[in-house]
């Protein structure tokens, strides 16, 4: 009865396993496992954090294969053999300054290698190729394009509400920058996909610190989120990234410029009008007034 049960829960799991893996293609898996849990990302700048984990996590491997061989080593080669007491050292000087220079230069390269890759990160270009600014505020996105004009005059703008997901409109293979603001509380400006977030602190107009850059490489529709609790409606401030080619946001542009809102902007050059990564979530009366204040 005891083995019945055992190659039942045998079959169960393999039952679960090859379920879990139907989902997922030979690609998606040997993807995830060289990634080692860590996504790819559609920028430049998400490919260099990639970059940067997969040779942390390549050296911290070779790290503790060479600890467990050394822990197997002395295990095996001194093991007790008897009731004889093997030899005292109470001090081993070049062991000692051999173990305390070894992981400092382990911190020293890894330290290089993140500081590089942050530098690269936050890089700013002397001139990019598209200004976004972005202002945050209870709960919701204002995306404005200040190198713009409207019919009215005005930089061509999008905003969204308790009804509409805002939707950023963003090229391919062009160097964007983001300057954020927040008209009240901090907020956190974060597209998984770009594999970064950036907090919006109220208080800092000059853009000292709210500025970042990125430059995306795959066209598609991406969701955005707050990242930092902000108030009541904090989980409904959601939007919207859609990359399109270069072509294409010119054309998006020129839409917009013409006296075209997004939706139609958006219908014009063959894409959905409204958002298809996330929808607005539900609320009342009250609630959607304040959401839009």
């Amino acid at each position: 009865m005891a083995r019945r049960s055992k190659q039942a829960k045998v079959a169960g799991l393999g039952l679960l396993g090859a379920l879990t893996l139907s989902g997922c293609s030979l690609n998606d898996v040997a993807g995830s496992w060289l990634s080692w849990g860590w996504p790819e990302g559609i920028t430049d700048e998400a490919h260099a954090m990639h970059e940067l984990w997969i040779g942390s996590t390549i050296a911290a491997l070779v790290i503790g294969i060479a600890v467990w061989a050394l822990m197997a080593y002395a295990a095996i080669r001194y093991r007790k053999r008897g009731d004889e007491l093997p030899r005292q050292t109470a001090y081993n000087l070049p062991l000692e300054v051999v173990y305390t220079i070894i992981p400092f230069i382990i911190i020293a390269v890894l330290f290089f290698f993140t500081v590089n890759t942050q530098n690269r990160v936050m890089e700013r270009s002397e001139d990019p190729d598209v200004t976004v600014s972005v202002n945050a505020f209870k709960w919701n996105w204002q995306f404005v394009y200040p190198d713009t004009t409207d019919a009215g005059g005005e930089p061509i703008s999008t905003v969204g509400t308790s009804d509409e997901v805002p939707i950023l409109v963003l090229p391919t293979n062009e160097t964007v920058r983001f300057e954020l603001v927040s008209a009240d509380v901090i907020h956190s400006f974060w597209v998984p996909d770009f594999l970064f977030k950036l907090d919006v602190i109220p208080g800092n107009e000059n853009g000292r610190d709210n500025v970042f850059e990125v430059t995306v490489r795959e066209e598609g529709s991406y969701v955005g989120r707050c990242a930092e609790l902000c108030g009541t409606y904090h989980a409904y401030m959601n939007f919207e990234v859609r990359s399109v080619t270069s072509d294409e946001y010119d054309d998006y542009i020129t839409a917009r410029e013409s006296g075209l809102s997004t939706y139609e902007a958006l219908e014009s050059i063959g894409q959905p009008g409204q958002a298809t990564t996330t929808v607005p979530l539900p609320l009342g009366g009250q609630q959607a007034a304040s959401a839009q204040d």
